[in-house]
Parts: structure tokens; C-alpha cells; sequence
């Protein structure tokens, strides 16, 4: 993700999302060096976006959307995966996120890619007060390993790397 993206991203967010990130939010993650985010793009077009937080061995991840004209296509899969790749890039081996409890698409999306319940956030969410879900994936690298192959990423854009090699 780019700058130019940001305004795209938070057209996004507030689709996606009762309570969205501000566009200062998204555009101050191009500056975190522990942040990493990418777009799907349709075409020209950014239909989606993921992001994540590499700290030591855990990666965090931030936010997923999918434009709903563009949901069931496994757009959102190929993004967590390639997130999953940028992590264990940076020497992450697990990853964790939070979802609505009442998310079942998206629980099961995650299910598929080796995220477990962990634990409970109640009333995470400040728009409804509904209890968020703790999921961790505590192998990225077998996960990776089993769906990478399916996965081409030729629709993912990344020009954010804030690595620190």
C-alpha cells in the first residue's frame, strides 16, 4: 500500500466497517516500521486491503476488507496468506486477530487457515459492544506451506515495506 492507496483504503474502511479507521490512522501506518499492508487490486481498481503488525515472533493482524461486490472470490484468503509470508519473512511463526463473535463468514475463512479460539475481548466493539473473538494461528509457516501454492498474488500490491533487514 502506498500513499496514493490511503484515500481508496479508507473509502473501503467505511464500507466494510460500523467504526473505521480514520484516514490519518491508515495513512499513519505507512509510517509504522512494524506495519505491512497490502492491496487487491480489480484491474486498476483497489477492491480490498489487509495489514498486520510484525513484532519479534507474533504477527497482529490489523484489518482486512473486500469490497462486497467482490467477497467470495478468495480475495481475502490470498491477502492473509501473503501477509502470512511477510511475517514469517520478518521471523514471525504465529499470528492472531480478532473477529466479531457474530462474523461466521469471516470465522470460518480463518478456520481454514489454522486460526484457533484463544480467548474472549468482551465488548470489544464500541458500536454494537459485542464480544470480540481471539483467534491464533500458532504454525504460519504450515499454514503457508499447504495454501501458498494455490496462491499467485498477482493481484496484491505492496510498495509499503518498512522492513528492517
Amino acid at each position: 500500500m502506498t500513499e496514493s492507496d490511503v484515500k481508496r483504503v479508507s473509502e473501503l474502511e467505511k464500507i466494510c466497517f460500523r467504526t473505521p479507521w480514520s484516514y490519518n490512522s491508515i495513512l499513519g501506518e505507512l509510517s509504522n516500521s512494524v506495519a505491512f499492508y497490502i492491496v487487491a487490486l480489480d484491474g486498476d481498481e483497489i477492491c480490498g486491503y489487509a495489514g498486520e503488525w510484525i513484532m519479534f515472533d507474533e504477527a497482529h493482524m490489523t484489518n482486512i476488507g473486500v469490497e462486497p461486490a467482490h467477497r467470495q472470490r478468495g480475495i481475502a484468503r490470498e491477502m492473509i496468506i501473503r501477509l502470512m509470508q511477510e511475517a514469517l519473512r520478518r521471523g514471525a511463526e504465529r499470528m492472531t486477530l480478532e473477529v466479531r463473535e457474530n462474523n461466521h463468514t469471516a470465522q470460518r475463512l480463518y478456520a481454514s487457515l489454522g486460526f484457533a479460539y484463544a480467548g474472549m475481548r468482551k465488548r470489544y466493539y464500541s458500536d454494537t459492544g459485542e464480544n470480540a473473538l481471539i483467534l491464533w494461528n500458532d504454525c504460519i509457516i504450515e499454514t503457508y506451506e499447504k495454501h501458498c501454492g494455490n496462491n499467485r498474488f498477482s493481484f496484491i500490491k505492496e510498495e509499503n515495506d518498512n522492513a528492517q533487514d
